[in-house]
């Protein structure tokens, strides 16, 4: 299992086209996910600022686009992870929704987002 951070709007659009694309997948040609031991730091480093966010649980044998593991595409702020030592997946491709096989709210609190029960 792999997983990919996105805000509730972007998965919306994604049911209306059928396939979900991420900014980076037209700026840097692939879309950005994490294994689960990465999850937190990620979220720290790039989405601390969001109001909400959705987590895609991607089976990726269910994938059509090519997925490779890969160094982090951003080393500098991969720099302050403690993970950013192991690959990154990153999905070659538009994201075919029958890959998600679940979407979890990422809880907030005051202190921050934290990973839902079912992945503590």
């Amino acid at each position: 299992m792999i997983y990919h951070i996105c805000r509730p709007e972007a998965w919306q659009e994604a049911q209306q086209r059928s396939q979900y694309t991420a900014p980076s997948l037209t700026s840097e040609g692939f879309i950005h996910c994490s294994a689960r031991h990465q999850l937190l730091s990620v979220i720290r480093a790039f989405y601390a600022e969001a109001d909400r966010l959705l987590l895609l649980c991607i089976d990726e044998k269910r994938l059509n686009a090519e997925l490779r593991w890969e160094a982090p595409a951003h080393p500098q702020a991969a720099d302050s992870l403690p993970e950013s030592a192991s690959p990154f997946p990153h999905i070659y491709g538009p994201l075919n929704l029958e890959a998600v096989v679940k979407i979890l709210d990422l809880p907030k609190s005051a202190r921050g987002f934290a990973l839902p029960p079912e992945l503590a």
